[in-house]
């Protein structure tokens, strides 16, 4: 046979749809369910801290690296201007609705307002030996108040709007505070059965502020405030010239807002140095650690603020 009539060696080409699929010992991937297969671990978060366990770790922190500073701040000032003892000021209605009207007015002008209150409102006739001299008020910022009788809170409470915002218009934010005082009377008289705040006094610290503080209006401070000068119950409140103080000489970070430094003193201070801590430094910032123009040069505590040595110790 000669080569061009000599059948090729080369085997044809099967067609591939006639090729049987290999079958591999091991599974492919897609064959196995999906929910047997393991899911992948989600890549771990480092949790951020809540604010009591963020206040207890700058505690900690502040301790280890400026040991013995709280006790410094609290002794020189107890020095410069004596080391308040707690006494209340006033019956504690009266004190949450002062500190309601102090709220971003002067303490002089509160006074004004609730006085304006106790002759709109009276309780009961004017005594005829009671002393109108101003009680001075411990951490008040004001002249003080006389030992009157508390307005009559039920005629407070049923007054109409328009007439109580006039009421206590010279106390400033009358518009805005005039709700909120009939709101907190009627929230107490819910809570206690009366007028009351003594119902209070017998819950942990922290769940008694945090009930005062769910009233509409009733931040963290009023509460603190009202609780602390009330009852003597273990709470800072932090308002603007404690917040300012603590920033400047580093015993709170200078980021802190005023319920973040609440939580650090909540933290730092063993419950009977509240009272003395709050008066103390809210007492130096109003006398001497002004917002414009502190008096570093007389001020007791300037060997370890770090506003006036930034490498203070």
């Amino acid at each position: 046979m000669s080569p061009r009539t000599r059948p090729s060696a080369t085997k044809p080409t099967v067609p591939a749809k006639s090729v049987a699929p290999v079958e591999s010992a091991v599974p492919a991937k897609s064959a196995v369910p999906a929910k047997s297969r393991p899911k992948p671990k989600p890549a771990s978060r480092r949790r951020k801290p809540g604010p009591e366990q963020a206040a207890r770790a700058w505690a900690r922190r502040l301790d280890a690296r400026r040991p013995g500073l709280v006790d410094f701040v609290l002794g020189r000032l107890a020095e410069a201007n004596g080391r308040p003892e707690w006494a209340p000021r006033l019956d504690p209605v009266s004190e949450l609705v002062l500190t309601i009207l102090s709220a971003n007015s002067a303490d002089t002008n509160a006074e004004v307002a609730f006085e304006s209150l106790r002759n709109a409102y009276p309780s009961t006739p004017p005594l005829t030996h009671a002393s109108a001299e101003p009680r001075e008020l411990p951490g008040w910022g004001g002249r003080g108040l006389p030992d009157l009788p508390a307005p009559d809170w039920s005629a407070v409470e049923a007054a109409p709007l328009a007439e109580l915002t006039d009421v206590i218009r010279p106390g400033g934010m009358a518009n805005q505070k005039a709700p909120r005082i009939p709101a907190a009377l009627s929230a107490l008289r819910a809570g206690g059965g009366d007028y009351s705040l003594q119902f209070l006094a017998a819950k942990p610290p922290t769940e008694a502020r945090d009930w005062l503080a769910a009233i509409p209006g009733i931040g963290k401070k009023t509460a603190s405030v009202v609780l602390l000068f009330s009852f003597g119950t273990p709470l800072m409140p932090v308002d603007r010239h404690v917040l300012r103080v603590s920033q400047r000489i580093g015993l709170v970070p200078p980021t802190a807002d005023p319920d973040e430094a609440h939580e650090i003193y909540q933290a730092m201070l063993a419950p009977e140095r509240m009272y003395e801590a709050h008066v103390s430094l809210i007492t130096h910032g109003r006398r001497t650690c002004h917002a414009q123009r502190p008096d570093c040069e007389h001020c007791p505590l300037a060997p370890r603020c770090r506003y006036f040595d930034p490498k203070a110790e």
